[in-house]
């Protein structure tokens, strides 16, 4: 048999590895040759520092979760191991939230089950583009009400601080969390049987990154551009809105 002829009883073996608790490399072997399907996204984007071109530019010292913490488009369809997907919600559930009304809930699927498919089925064409490639769909869902029946006017603010909460702890793990507003919530609801006064807010898609080339053309750019935001000191204030914050000076 040839050395690079795939062997009868090729087996596949994955290696984790990280690099600031982020980078993951995948080793495939087949007879006596190994391949590494490290991904080219983390190959064209290394620097010698360590760093990718998606890692935070941050003026401020700050977690390396918050600096590796991207949201890509293209995922390899690896399953996410059960363990990990639990502590991902448990993250959600310890975010503080007012009077601990707790008003998050979610709806998981994944890939091959119905629930994945009906969430799938109200994403807009351009997420279904990308976001099938994702092993994990979920919908995040807000309960508007508080427990005496009045309106809980800081849901979606919570609802929001949960997303955050499970999204870093996704990003330590090495998992990667993309979150949508581009689908139709209300078809969301009447698929899932969700009460009235639950607001389904957003889809998100989970899972481990992976090769840009298996995107669409139009989405490739995106997925291998720096990330950028506006400094810090522009979104904070002192005395009026709009004045700057002495904190910056």
């Amino acid at each position: 048999e040839a050395d690079n002829a795939p062997s009868q009883r090729h087996y596949y073996r994955e290696v984790e590895t990280r690099r600031r608790n982020s980078i993951y490399a995948y080793f495939l072997k087949i007879g006596k040759t190994k391949t590494y399907l490290t991904l080219s996204c983390y190959i064209k984007t290394f620097k010698k520092n360590g760093m990718t071109i998606k890692t935070a530019k941050n003026d401020y010292p700050i977690l390396d979760q918050l600096r590796e913490r991207w949201s890509p488009r293209a995922f390899n369809g690896q399953p996410i191991e059960k363990e990990k997907l639990q502590s991902i919600f448990e993250a959600a559930r310890w975010t503080p939230s007012a009077s601990n009304i707790q008003p998050w809930r979610f709806i998981v699927g994944e890939k091959g089950s119905e629930t994945y498919k009906l969430i799938a089925s109200t994403l807009v064409e351009f997420n279904q583009l990308w976001a099938l490639t994702a092993p994990v769909l979920f919908l995040a869902i807000a309960n508007k009400t508080t427990p005496k029946g009045g309106t809980n006017t800081a849901a979606l603010y919570d609802l929001g601080q949960a997303v955050a909460n499970l999204t870093f702890e996704a990003s330590a793990l090495g998992i990667y969390v993309h979150q949508m507003g581009g689908f139709d919530n209300t078809e969301a609801a009447r698929l899932f049987d969700v009460p009235d006064n639950y607001t389904v807010a957003t889809a998100i898609a989970v899972g481990y990154i992976g090769d840009p080339e298996i995107l669409h053309e139009n989405l490739k750019k995106m997925e291998i551009s720096p990330r950028e935001r506006r400094k810090a000191h522009e979104s904070v204030f002192t005395g009026k809105f709009g004045q700057a914050s002495e904190i910056f000076d």
